[in-house]
């Protein structure tokens, strides 16, 4: 039973693959509707023409151009608007031809005349720097020294003490300016009018006279108690 039950059972399975294989083969779909051809509506044909390079002149070899050299460049006529040269007129001197100067007849002087111009005033000279005293330089020599006038509500106070002052001695000896380092708020007016007084020697630097910064001292005492 068994044997013929497994060959009934193959007969079945290859009648009916049979079958599906048979249908598939004859049937058949819609046709792919086919592509439309390209095509080219209003061209043009085009004509490519050669056109021929122009003759070369009468006279003239076909080849490369020569180079171009400096003497190929030189003018062979000389030009006719080449004047003689004129030397320059000197620095400071205007000629009648300057730009400025009215020439000719009436302008009351000679063509050809020179013209000249007076010269520039000296620049000013700048004042010196005064230098600070250093070792190499010989201090000033005090030539007149005055005392200073003791203030009287100095001395009714009993203020006393040293005032320290910087000074500016110019070329000539002579104190131009006087600034206070410290300060005795009594005696402070005193000092400066005393160090304006004072005249010395002018400092030498390198054998020239220069102005010099120098610090001087004013002591201020009561003598009675």
């Amino acid at each position: 039973m068994r044997r013929w039950f497994t060959i009934v059972s193959i007969g079945g399975h290859t009648i009916v693959v049979g079958a599906i294989s048979i249908a598939q083969l004859l049937a058949v779909g819609t046709l792919p509707d086919p592509r439309t051809p390209l095509t080219f509506a209003g061209a043009m044909p085009i004509h490519v023409i050669d056109i021929p390079l122009p003759a070369p002149r009468r006279g003239t070899p076909a080849g490369p151009a020569a180079p171009t050299t400096a003497a190929s460049l030189a003018p062979i006529e000389a030009a006719n608007d080449i004047h003689e040269e004129r030397p320059a007129a000197p620095v400071g001197v205007a000629t009648a031809e300057a730009v400025g100067v009215e020439v000719g007849i009436g302008s009351g002087t000679p063509l050809g005349t020179a013209i000249a111009f007076p010269a520039p005033p000296p620049s000013p000279v700048s004042p010196q720097t005064p230098v600070r005293l250093h070792d190499g330089m010989r201090p000033p020599r005090k030539l007149v020294h005055v005392d200073p006038v003791y203030p009287r509500i100095a001395q009714q106070t009993h203020v006393e003490g040293t005032v320290i002052l910087d000074t500016v001695i110019d070329v000539d000896g002579h104190v131009t300016s006087v600034r206070v380092l410290r300060s005795i708020p009594l005696l402070d007016q005193a000092a400066i009018d005393a160090v304006k007084d004072w005249t010395f020697t002018p400092t030498l630097l390198n054998g020239v006279p220069v102005p010099v910064a120098l610090t001087v001292t004013v002591k201020f005492a009561l003598t009675a108690r």
